[in-house]
């Protein structure tokens, strides 16, 4: 115990604030459930002590962003850490015709990881390489992007957005306040509000946008505003880990569950296959406590975890 969703802030990794909660909560036990990049800010999901037995269910959740987009200017690292290594003039941007862009990257994708990427190619980090001066041969992967929604365009990065609304994540005149980070130029910029499906780069997004438009491109900002069932709005600061409650095993797991009865749960417990109708992933109660993550097929449940 507990599931606690941190704010990631700006410069830090996800293995950095995971440091500082092992420290803050007195325990080496501790866990994410999807890297954030050291640019980016927002929802990262952790799992502390007993906790981390529900990381491989929250894998998978989608995951919703703002990203700001610049084109123009095109980067190693395909964010703003830079150095920039390749600029275009850009034309002026013309909303509807990014929106019906954008409705070509939205659905089942085929996308190229980053070469600045914690992937592994036959032992070897994809970012290790690279920073080395070489390059790894990194294959398309299948992701899932949900949504794509242009919010704004803008001449300068400088001149987009940084508060929005929580309720609804739109620009807004009060509300939360983003640091982005420190932009490498004043180049032209459009505002995403992005839910995607798990192993999706909003940096390899950006680069095939910008591709597409015949332009080089960066992600110039990115905020993570949900993950799962995760709001940023009530994620926890850095400095408040310590006594941040957060949420039981059973209430992070977003999946239909099953009352048991004392013999289901003792089945299950012992790694039988009671028959039940359920088809899916499902969690199983007893009295409130949870006992374990099944599948079903219709026909029987089998257990993917138990708990004592």
């Amino acid at each position: 115990m507990p599931v606690i969703a941190v704010d990631k802030p700006l410069h830090l990794t996800s293995h950095d604030v995971v440091n500082r909660a092992r420290r803050a909560r007195q325990t080496k036990r501790v866990g994410h459930t999807g890297t954030l990049d050291p640019l980016a800010t927002g929802v990262l999901v952790l799992a502390v002590n007993d906790s981390t037995k529900v990381v491989q269910f929250m894998e998978a959740d989608s995951k919703d962003y703002l990203a700001w987009i610049s084109l123009g200017a095109g980067t190693p690292t395909l964010d703003a850490e830079g150095p920039i290594s390749e600029t275009a003039d850009v034309p002026t941007l013309d909303a509807d015709e990014i929106r019906a862009l954008l409705t070509r990257f939205t659905g089942p994708q085929k996308q190229v990881p980053p070469q600045y990427s914690a992937i592994q190619v036959g032992g070897q980090r994809a970012y290790a390489v690279a920073r080395a001066g070489g390059e790894l041969d990194l294959p398309a992967r299948d992701v899932l992007i949900h949504s794509l929604e242009l919010l704004g365009v803008y001449d300068r990065v400088q001149d987009a957005p940084r508060t929005f609304d929580p309720q609804g994540w739109n620009p807004a005149e009060t509300g939360l306040t983003f640091t982005l980070p420190e932009a490498l130029g004043e180049f032209p910029t459009f505002l995403l509000r992005a839910r995607v499906g798990s192993g999706t780069y909003l940096r390899s997004l950006a680069r095939d946008v910008g591709a597409a438009l015949g332009l080089p491109a960066h992600l110039s900002g990115l905020v993570r505003t949900r993950v799962g069932r995760y709001s940023l709005a009530d994620a926890v600061q850095l400095k408040n880990l310590e006594d941040a409650t957060g949420l039981s095993d059973l209430n992070a797991l977003d999946f239909p569950r099953i009352e048991a009865d004392d013999l289901m749960a003792r089945e299950l417990r012992q790694g039988k296959r009671p028959q039940r109708p359920e088809v899916g992933r499902h969690v199983v109660t007893l009295g409130g406590e949870l006992v374990a993550v099944v599948d079903g097929n219709g026909e029987r449940l089998k257990v993917v975890r138990v708990w004592a």
